[in-house]
């Protein structure tokens, strides 16, 4: 092996030791999933205490387009809208906008900066035959930072993870549009249902008071008996003006959410709603990219990752090449015809005493890297609580609603009994009444367990990443 092989092998393994201890210091590392993060057990069974959900691997209730989830043309509709006019999304969709600018700047940071800054000068001196001299330059200035430390490039890096945890925040939003509209329209029908069954009942307790005061009138009742009655209907009346209240700050909510003016909001009737009653929630793992939240802190994670590499390429030096180009007329201080001025420098900073700034920065990043991992955990453990409770509160409201249908049944039959028992003097007035206010609350308390079935799904959608597909 001759003399010039040995001196290119020295150059090879020279290299090859620098890109090696270069690594080994983490400068153009990339971003890894911890191991340490804990997907597992994250969604409780809904009967048992102690176990776990059994998962389907393939399917994800999530994963459903929001159109097939929300299937009633007007709240198809009313969603669209929300899409297309909220402000919160503009928002969302102008913040990945300004990240994607920013990614941009980046990127040009690895190519050099020129700058042209032209100069003239007239000169006369005052006196005789002295003439006017001008002068002028047109210098072109070139300044290039060689990334050897991967310092711009962990600056690119962490700009990627800012524009892709802005994205996963604009799918969030997007994702509480569409659960929040669908919310608000399904609230509204119960309490239309509501304001239907008050309207119903308000007409039964009146004909009671009529009877009773009927009853009065031939001296088969005591005028106790008719003013309860008379109370009765009253209270009847003062829910139903309670459920109008709520229906009409329900509409000036949901044209909020529409970004309109209030106004009132077309819909279907509650019966008439239908929703899916099987679910598959996927597996722990899926939610650490199926929720944009939990996407989002993954990213912001990533980030502060390239952060502390960045603070870390601040203990390497920093390698700049300058270049000059001045083209001139001034002949006395060049001497090529061309009239050209051409130098070119190279310089290397190496920190030394920074007054601990750049040692603090270095702990600074390292500890919001902490912090950013243990964010990311306790958002994947927030989202497995939240479909946890989205499951369990559908299995409870649909039990609870089947047995508000039997004592609906039930409290139908008595009101009508005790009413023909008290026009044969068979029972008092205080039984007519009271089952009537039973029979009354019954049938509120099953459109309510309705309504927290369909919200349950609503918010086991949402729970689960729904709409940002």
């Amino acid at each position: 092996m001759n003399y010039r092989s040995n001196v290119n092998m020295k150059k090879i393994l020279t290299i090859a030791a620098c890109s090696l201890l270069l690594t080994s210091c983490g400068l153009y590392n990339k971003y890894e999933r911890p191991d340490e993060v804990n997907t597992k057990g994250l969604i409780r069974d809904m009967v048992s205490d102690t176990d776990t959900l059994a998962v389907n691997t393939d399917e994800n209730f999530g994963d459903l387009p929001w159109r097939e989830v929300f299937t009633d043309p007007q709240l198809q509709s009313l969603i669209q809208t929300a899409l297309d006019n909220n402000t919160d999304l503009a928002n969302a969709a102008l913040n990945v906008k300004m990240m994607e600018d920013m990614l941009k700047v980046a990127k040009l940071a690895f190519l050099p900066s020129v700058a042209f800054a032209p100069q003239g000068t007239i000169s006369r001196v005052q006196m005789d035959g002295a003439s006017t001299s001008k002068t002028y330059q047109l210098p072109i200035a070139a300044s290039w930072n060689v990334d050897l430390f991967g310092n711009i490039l962990s600056q690119k890096r962490s700009a990627q993870m800012k524009l892709l945890a802005a994205k996963d925040y604009q799918v969030a939003v997007k994702t509480n549009i569409i659960c929040g509209v669908a919310n608000l329209y399904y609230t509204l029908m119960m309490l239309d249902e509501q304001l239907a069954i008050v309207t119903d009942m308000q007409g039964l307790v009146k004909e009671t008071w009529d009877m009773m005061k009927l009853q009065k009138e031939l001296g088969r009742a005591r005028s106790t008996s008719v003013q309860s009655a008379e109370a009765s209907y009253y209270q009847v009346q003062a829910q139903a003006v309670d459920l109008r209240r709520q229906i009409r700050e329900m509409e000036n909510s949901m044209s909020l959410l529409l970004n309109e003016a209030g106004h009132q909001i077309p819909r279907g009737k509650f019966s008439e709603q239908s929703l899916p009653t099987k679910f598959a929630a996927g597996v722990g793992a899926q939610l650490l990219t199926n929720r944009a939240d939990v996407h989002a802190a993954e990213m912001q994670l990533a980030q502060c990752f390239y952060d502390v590499e960045t603070a870390r390429s601040r203990f390497y030096p920093n390698i700049t090449i300058t270049g000059n180009a001045t083209f001139t007329n001034s002949i006395g201080t060049i001497v090529n015809p061309g009239k050209w001025i051409l130098s070119a420098i190279g310089s290397l900073t190496q920190p030394i005493f920074q007054h601990g700034q750049i040692i603090a920065g270095l702990k600074v990043a390292k500890a919001q890297q902490e912090q950013a991992l243990n964010t990311w955990q306790n958002t994947i453990l927030k989202a497995g609580n939240e479909v946890s409770n989205a499951l369990l509160a559908y299995n409870s409201s649909d039990e609870k609603s089947q047995l508000d249908a039997k004592q609906v049944a039930v409290l139908t039959q008595n009101v009508e009994d005790t009413r023909m028992l008290y026009s044969s003097k068979g029972s008092s007035y205080l039984e007519v009444i009271q089952a009537q206010t039973s029979l009354l609350n019954a049938r509120i308390s099953k459109v309510t367990d309705d309504f927290s079935k369909m919200q349950a799904v609503v918010n086991l959608y949402q729970a689960l990443g729904g709409g940002s597909k």
